[in-house]
């Protein structure tokens, strides 16, 4: 991710603040061309820098990433090691020009399960870059939205706030993403309907867009289709349109 030039796309009328995408479709991807899956999830992880990029050409100011979920430690034993090995050698790889890019890089999810070695690389990445403001980028590694509202009910009582004193905002203040907007466009790749347990709470109003496309051959063009997708819906909130 060198240098980002300025978007050659039209500007759109209206932006989404923050972008979920539920990267799905490596293993399909892979077994399409032959190839193991673990060559899959690779590909994956290239594109990754791609979408990055793309990300701060077209001025999407926040991305959550779906990388790894609490239900994915169920797969075969040596996918899951693969896994692990990727984010290890993209986070050595890709962390000083991520930087120099002005992004900001958040993990969300729990690292307890995750090796000393790894912890530490996460930990380092997100405080050399948190001061950078061009892009907030949330890898979701053993993420799930369940899980990240037990974690949150769980520490609401551990402080001892009342139940009457339990209010949205309380809740929100205890999620992973604590302090930053809601989301409000998630993308899905591989063209499957489903939430998958990713961000139940933040995703409560958020619009879906259902890319048609498995992740490794998610690139701008679809990105940005998703994002004029977005700029056209009526949002209403539960309410009805003024208009």
């Amino acid at each position: 991710m060198s240098e980002t030039p300025q978007s050659t796309y039209p500007p759109l009328p209206v932006m989404p603040n923050h972008v979920g995408i539920i990267m799905d479709g490596n293993g399909r991807w892979a077994r399409g061309r032959g190839m193991l899956r673990l060559a899959g999830h690779r590909a994956g992880v290239e594109n990754l820098r791609r979408v990055l990029r793309a990300a701060v050409e077209l001025n999407v100011p926040i991305l959550t990433l779906y990388a790894f979920s609490t239900e994915n430690w169920t797969r075969p034993e040596e996918e899951v090691r693969g896994l692990l090995r990727l984010l290890a050698e993209a986070l050595g790889k890709e962390v000083d020009e991520l930087h120099r890019n002005g992004v900001q890089l958040r993990h969300i999810g729990d690292i307890t399960p995750l090796s000393d070695t790894l912890k530490q690389q996460i930990q380092t990445a997100v405080q050399l870059t948190r001061n950078n403001d061009r892009l907030i980028a949330n890898i979701a590694f053993n993420y799930g939205g369940r899980q990240e509202i037990t974690k949150a009910v769980r520490e609401i009582v551990r402080e001892g706030i009342p139940a009457e004193e339990i209010t949205e905002d309380v809740i929100s203040a205890h999620l992973y993403t604590a302090g930053l907007p809601e989301v409000d466009l998630i993308i899905r790749t591989s063209g499957e309907y489903r939430v998958s347990n990713f961000m139940l709470w933040q995703g409560a109003y958020a619009e879906y867009y259902i890319a048609p496309v498995f992740w490794p051959d998610f690139g701008k063009d679809e990105f940005y289709r998703a994002l004029k997708t977005f700029s056209e819906r009526d949002r209403r909130y539960g309410g009805l349109n003024r208009a």
